[in-house]
């Protein structure tokens, strides 16, 4: 989900009179702080406890920054309430839901990390809201993000767009385990669509995410069973997860280039 709203006013850290507890955290705050101007909330929770905040941020300098960088923002503080002092750290994410599952496995309650409807772009049917729910929750550990891109600029009818590979650990999905996760936000950014492609190799969605107008290709019935699978995975051993490749893992530079590379040669 895309946002180009300003915010009213800095993000709530809630570190008034707490004091970092290392280095590390202090450099951590100083990376996300020297942004705020450009940063919007998307979403938070604080505990009741006054232990933990989780923030979802917008990060407007994603749109002038590296090409094809994540807009988004994941931040978790951890206070020490008798010692005073307090813990921060962040990573990026192209999608809200990815960033949200990156604080709900810090600790964040699932249902407390809504984002604000009233700031940004709404889902624009049931489907986006489905597969958002796949990867906000990632059961099992379901998906490994391998590379993202985010064209920030658009075209004429699309206002901002990101892929996310993902590799797909379900044991149904072994015949396409590449995933791409496509989001596209209207031009008047009212609206977004998340629509998924199955891939049965790593270069097969290289190629589609580089050429860029080609149609989507469908993804089939896997999402359907996995809870049932990960349980029967569980009791029987049956359908254990597929693991990832070996070097699966991989940076956004790879994507990114061949993507940016492929767009300046077609102007």
């Amino acid at each position: 989900m895309g946002s180009t709203d300003k915010p009213e006013g800095p993000p709530d850290y809630r570190i008034t009179d707490f004091e970092p507890a290392k280095a590390l955290t202090e450099d951590s705050l100083e990376l996300v702080t020297a942004a705020e101007e450009d940063l919007a909330v998307v979403a938070e929770h604080h505990s009741s406890y006054g232990k933990d905040t989780y923030l979802v941020l917008y990060d407007a300098t994603a749109i002038y920054g590296h090409p094809g960088a994540p807009a988004y923002l994941a931040v978790h503080v951890t206070r020490d309430t008798e010692r005073r002092v307090f813990d921060f750290a962040h990573a990026h994410h192209p999608l809200v839901p990815l960033a949200q599952n990156w604080l709900i496995e810090k600790g964040c309650p699932p249902d407390a990390l809504r984002a604000f409807t009233d700031r940004g772009p709404r889902p624009a049917d049931a489907l986006t809201s489905r597969l958002e729910g796949l990867l906000r929750t990632n059961v099992g550990q379901r998906y490994l993000v391998l590379d993202h891109y985010t064209d920030h600029q658009g075209t004429s009818d699309v206002g901002a767009r990101t892929s996310t590979l993902v590799h797909d650990r379900h044991v149904l999905s072994a015949a396409h385990p590449y995933r791409v996760f496509l989001e596209e936000v209207t031009q008047d950014f009212e609206t977004y669509t998340v629509r998924e492609g199955a891939f049965s190799s790593i270069e097969a969605a290289d190629l589609w995410i580089t050429a860029g107008d080609l149609p989507l290709p469908s993804a089939i019935a896997p999402v359907r069973g996995w809870p049932a699978d990960a349980a029967r995975a569980r009791t029987t051993g049956a359908d254990a997860a597929v693991p990832a490749p070996s070097g699966a893992t991989r940076t956004v530079e790879r994507v990114g280039k061949a993507a940016a590379a492929t767009r300046r040669g077609s102007r």
